[in-house]
């Protein structure tokens, strides 16, 4: 009875240890700046939204201000901004062309000093390069104590960068003068029915990825839980 406990203890440790892995993995792998896109890709030639996830990664100075450049070869001439609590926002233009998005941080909003804090900005752009597969936009990041982290590396060669720039894949043209990604933020300027559509689509994308993630944490508390009930189980066996 002993030696079957323990090979449940041992089983159910692994279990809980593979699960918990697995739900880490995804937010070690991402301790850099990178540009997320919930829901379908943006099309080439359409609008999208990117959300740029930026980790602190300093243990004593905080995130005070967040830039993303965007190449002038995109020719991208919109930029939109979504309000982000205690940060201003600035689209810098050459030529009616987008060149740069930078956040700043108020007194006392930055983005808090250890690697546990991150913060994400949110924008649509468009309209979306035609000609290219993945857009490479350049980041940077400014601490408090005035160091400066580049996160320009350009990860499509081939090599793994020590720091990558952010990324969007972005899909073919489906044909229908509108992309996704985010298009109901521009086809909201030509009163375009499918922008509901399109909502709807996105959220149920969003409640399905959070479904998922709720299973996955209930999966790893139940391995935990399992493996300390067979271990409190195993000693009292032994005791007696």
């Amino acid at each position: 009875m002993l030696s079957t406990n323990r090979r449940f203890v041992r089983g159910a440790v692994v279990t809980a240890a593979a699960t918990t892995s697995l739900l880490l993995a995804g937010g070690l792998a991402s301790a850099h700046v990178t540009a997320n896109v919930y829901g379908d890709p943006p099309e080439q030639g359409g609008y999208g939204a990117v959300a740029l996830r930026v980790p602190n990664e300093e243990q004593e100075v905080g995130t005070t201000k967040v830039e993303v450049t965007l190449p002038a070869e995109y020719g991208i001439t919109t930029a939109r901004t979504k309000p982000v609590a205690g940060w201003t926002a600035e689209v810098s233009k050459d030529d009616d062309v987008v060149t740069a998005v930078t956040w700043t941080a108020e007194d006392g909003h930055e983005i808090a000093a250890g690697t546990a804090s991150y913060e994400e900005f949110e924008l649509v752009l468009g309209s979306l390069p035609e000609d290219v597969d993945t857009m490479v936009l350049p980041a940077a990041q400014t601490y408090s104590d005035g160091t400066v982290v580049n996160w320009d590396e350009d990860p499509t060669t081939g090599d793994e960068p020590e720091r990558p720039a952010p990324v969007v894949e972005l899909a073919a043209s489906s044909g229908d003068g509108h992309g996704h990604g985010g298009a109901g933020a521009a086809e909201e300027d030509t009163g375009s029915a499918d922008s509901a559509s399109d909502a709807d689509s996105g959220d149920s994308a969003d409640e399905t990825a959070r479904w998922l993630g709720g299973v996955g944490l209930a999966l790893g508390a139940l391995g935990f839980g399992l493996g300390v009930g067979a271990t409190l189980r195993a000693r009292k066996a032994g005791r007696s």
